[in-house]
């Protein structure tokens, strides 16, 4: 993970690349790409996305999916953003998140994306965030659960931990979590 600002250079080039556009070299699989980086580095990362996503003078177009404002958005439309820090104070954390659990899950976020995004040939779809939304959410869910809705584009995930092909491991401390269907990018 080391030259980060070299590493984000690649990538802006890659983002524009047909080959990445069009998911070739996959070998048939979706075309879902990680980008991992040391969660030290979240404040170099975000200055380059906020650059690299109001940049008009690229060949794509970045859509950004922030997996946390998503779920903030979803605890309004419920109606239940103001009562969380009460519930979590007077029944614990573990009970609030078990019913947050219950009552936002994928299919919520999918909705929610859905709702939000119609991507068209050369978008990017960016999920950010994906530190921020946890434990309420977990990327490899997200992915599984994102698939069958948004196969036509690649998803370009922004990953603040290790991925080796075969595990994620979220800020590179917690329990890896198996997901086999994503590429390392740069």
């Amino acid at each position: 993970m080391n030259n980060l600002n070299g590493r984000l250079d690649k990538l802006r080039q890659l983002v524009q690349d047909r080959d990445f556009l069009e998911g070739k070299g996959l070998s048939n699989e979706v075309n879902i790409r990680i980008f991992c980086y040391d969660p030290q580095d979240e404040m170099t990362v975000t200055h380059f996305l906020n650059q690299i996503i109001t940049d008009q003078s690229l060949d794509c177009n970045l859509i950004e999916c922030n997996l946390y404002k998503l779920f903030i958005e979803i605890c309004k439309d419920l109606d239940i953003l103001d009562s969380i820090p009460d519930m979590e104070e007077s029944e614990g954390s573990e009970y609030l998140l078990e019913q947050l659990h219950s009552a936002i899950g994928e299919n919520e976020f999918i909705d929610k994306m859905r709702e939000k995004y119609q991507p068209k040939i050369d978008d990017i779809m960016l999920l950010t965030g994906v530190g921020d939304v946890f434990p309420f959410m977990r990327v490899h869910k997200m992915l599984e659960a994102m698939q069958p809705f948004f196969s036509e584009i690649p998803i370009l995930v922004m990953y603040p931990g290790v991925f080796d092909g075969n595990y994620l491991r979220l800020f590179d401390k917690l329990q890896p979590n198996p997901y086999y269907r994503a590429f390392n990018v740069v």
